[in-house]
């Protein structure tokens, strides 16, 4: 992610360099409320560890789960004018969907193992230096701090809701009617997920009075959930 964080500053620095040639930019163009309709597309990742604590032994399990996703969702904001080429946006998103993260046991030949991380609720709260390149056309990069509500089902405690960072780039264009169109290309890094299982659980054999081999003592769960997307925004600037 390092590589992606060098490539926006990069290309920032450069419309720093080259402001010369947009002298006749009108940032004032842009300023004021706004609000949005975003559509979303993304490719959601999450790499982690599901580990089973048995009486006769441990089950880890490597998770890599990867998914392409469509959403929308809403946007508001405003933009302040810092100068005739300059400006600030600071704003809020929400995404309307869900992602999940699975993992499955058939160790045991039960159910109980597999669980499943819900997240839903993606809100991000942003600020997006930005920089007029004509009256009707500006580039931005954007910073924000994304939260998400996390529910689980199966056997594990529900753990804290997710939060990081979210990093993008992107241009806007604004008619005279005050509509704009935005295209935005980024990604959201997360917070490890980590839970841990709710407690013992007999085993099939236990039910009947057989062996208590199979028993599971302590389940623990992680996982690194990454979003990388592209969206395009058509909103309205009062």
């Amino acid at each position: 992610m390092n590589k992606i964080k060098t490539i926006i500053c990069a290309t920032w620095m450069l419309v720093l360099v080259s402001t010369g040639t947009v002298l006749l930019a009108d940032s004032s163009n842009f300023a004021g409320p706004y609000v949005g309709l975003s559509g979303f597309s993304g490719g959601i990742e999450a790499k982690g560890t599901a580990n089973t604590t048995l009486v006769d032994g441990n089950d880890t399990d490597r998770v890599s789960f990867g998914k392409v996703t469509v959403a929308t969702g809403f946007e508001g904001g405003y933009v302040i004018p810092l100068g005739s080429l300059f400006l600030l946006d600071v704003g809020a998103s929400y995404l309307i969907g869900e992602a999940s993260i699975a993992h499955e046991n058939d160790s045991n030949n039960s159910t109980t193992d597999n669980v499943t991380f819900t997240a839903n609720n993606f809100v991000t709260f942003f600020i997006a230096p930005t920089v007029a390149l004509s009256d009707t056309s500006s580039l931005y990069i954007k910073w924000g701090l994304s939260e998400a509500d996390v529910d689980v089902s199966g056997d594990i405690n529900n753990p804290a809701d997710l939060s990081g960072e979210t990093f993008a780039i992107g241009t806007r264009t604004v008619l005279d009617s005050g509509i704009f169109i935005k295209t935005e290309a980024g990604y959201t890094e997360y917070n490890g997920i980590s839970a841990h299982g709710k407690g013992l659980r007999p085993s099939t054999g236990d039910i009947g009075g057989g062996s208590t081999n199979a028993s599971s003592t302590n389940n623990s769960y992680s996982a690194e959930p990454l979003i990388a997307y592209g969206s395009v925004s058509l909103g309205f600037r009062f």
